[in-house]
């Protein structure tokens, strides 16, 4: 048996990061990764889809360029050749990552992994042992009891990138932030696309103004909102409308209604390890009830996102610190252990356009019990989104209490909204007032300024 001071289960951002910081503060490490590192998020899900969109925002600004005094003709997508930049740029990523870990020392098994107890890892025909053992077996797509839903009628995410043509009709069941972000691709470079929502508006965690404006730029897509999938017969999808029966033929059929915890067959009730609704249930340092146990990312169901993972992965080895003292590359407390706070985790939806946020809607703020405020300005007002994004819409809303003036929540629809919304979690995590974000100075000419204007804007409102 080979023991070690850590064992991480599962090599995506959660994992591959506990294990990286771990290492970097001195202690052993195995990695055990059943796949390929980088998880789904570097192989088939953040990186990859991405990369795609970017090469449909470049086919896009080749066909619309005329305006800026950009001509070209005889301009085409060729599916193949963007899946190829794909695919190199992933594989550039995950050669980094797993160089990085093979500099810090870090033991990494290619294998199926699962706890024998708390403190024994199997690990293909390996048994492993370590004082502190980390969780980060991520998530796979849901699947909805549909009748004639089959992994051949039904392609998840991970299939659907990799395509190597455009599909001539794309139906996509569900309207999330993943489907909504194929379903923004596939209609840039032609495809015929419908979305079929059983809820009453796209990407439910969203403002719903917001979510609405953004549909509406989405032209090319159809969507069926409130609609119930009945079955699916050949290559036809059957649905329901309220009364109304319909019906989309579809070339590839995107099943898109969420993802659920990685957390069957690992060995969690050999460890007794306690889940809520199949997620580990982590404390805020990222503990199981388990001492010794922690986990990160997806199948702790509190965040399905990677800079979440990323900062999970960052308590649970800051708490694995606490708890064993200090080595000599470095160490920590116990009161300087980390704490994951999920209120201000920053959100994107890489549309074309993109939308993002972080924090509290207004309607969620109302309900939360504050006495909420906000302020709403176009990015039209905006010089730089102007110059650049003139058939564009674009908006930023921003959320505040009106007792304190503590910022609640802030939404960006427009193009760089990603490049953006973070200064919001800085916001929120440091609980600033408006009147405090009206003395930083923000660049000019930059679209972020709508920020800045949308403050003041709130701030007068508060006087």
């Amino acid at each position: 048996m080979s023991t070690f001071d850590v064992i991480v289960i599962g090599g995506g951002p959660g994992g591959y990061r506990a294990a990286e910081l771990a290492a970097e503060a001195g202690k052993t490490v195995a990695l055990c990764e059943e796949r390929r590192i980088g998880g789904v998020c570097l192989n088939a899900g953040c990186v990859p889809t991405k990369t795609l969109l970017h090469c449909a925002k470049t086919y896009k600004a080749a066909q619309t360029g005329e305006r800026f005094g950009v001509r070209a003709s005889g301009v085409r997508f060729d599916m193949a050749t963007a899946a190829g930049w794909k695919d190199r740029v992933v594989k550039k990523l995950t050669g980094g990552i797993a160089a990085e870990l093979k500099r810090l020392g870090v033991q990494v098994l290619y294998d199926r992994a699962h706890l024998l107890d708390r403190n024994t890892v199997q690990c293909g025909d390996q048994r492993l042992s370590a004082n502190h053992i980390v969780i980060a077996t991520g998530s796979a797509p849901a699947r909805p009891p549909i009748r004639g839903l089959t992994d051949e009628t039904a392609l998840t995410s991970t299939e659907m990138l990799a395509s190597q043509t455009v599909p001539d009709r794309v139906a996509i069941i569900g309207g999330g932030y993943i489907g909504m972000e194929f379903a923004s691709f596939f209609s840039s470079v032609g495809a015929e696309v419908t979305v079929i929502e059983m809820t009453a508006e796209i990407i439910p965690f969203m403002d719903t103004h917001i979510a609405k404006q953004l549909r509406g730029q989405l032209k090319a897509v159809r969507f069926e909102l409130g609609a119930h999938v009945e079955r699916i017969e050949d290559r036809t999808l059957h649905y329901r409308c309220g009364e109304r029966a319909e019906s989309v033929e579809f070339d590839a059929l995107l099943l898109s209604v969420g993802r659920v915890p990685n957390s069957g067959g690992i060995g969690l009730e050999a460890a007794g390890v306690e889940l809520h609704n199949d997620a580990v249930r982590v404390d805020e340092r990222m503990r199981t009830n388990v001492p010794g146990v922690y986990a990160v990312g997806d199948v702790t169901g509190l965040s399905l996102l990677a800079h979440a993972a990323y900062r999970m992965a960052d308590v649970a080895v800051s708490t694995i610190l606490a708890c064993g003292g200090a080595s000599e590359s470095g160490g920590s407390s116990a009161g300087d252990a980390m704490r994951f706070r999920s209120h201000a985790v920053p959100w994107v939806v890489y549309t074309l356009p993109e939308v993002a946020g972080c924090g509290l809607t207004e309607e969620q703020a109302v309900e939360a019990g504050y006495d909420a405020v906000s302020a709403q300005l176009p990015a039209g007002a905006n010089g730089r989104f102007v110059a650049e994004r003139p058939d564009e819409r674009g908006l930023c809303k921003i959320v505040a209490d009106r007792r304190t003036r503590r910022i609640l929540g802030v939404h960006l629809l427009g193009t760089g909204a990603s490049e953006i919304i973070h200064s919001a979690a800085a916001f929120i995590e440091a609980e600033l007032r408006t009147s405090d974000i009206r003395e930083v100075i923000y660049p000019h000419p930059t679209v972020s300024e709508l920020v800045h204007d949308t403050v003041r804007a709130l701030d007068d409102r508060l006087q």
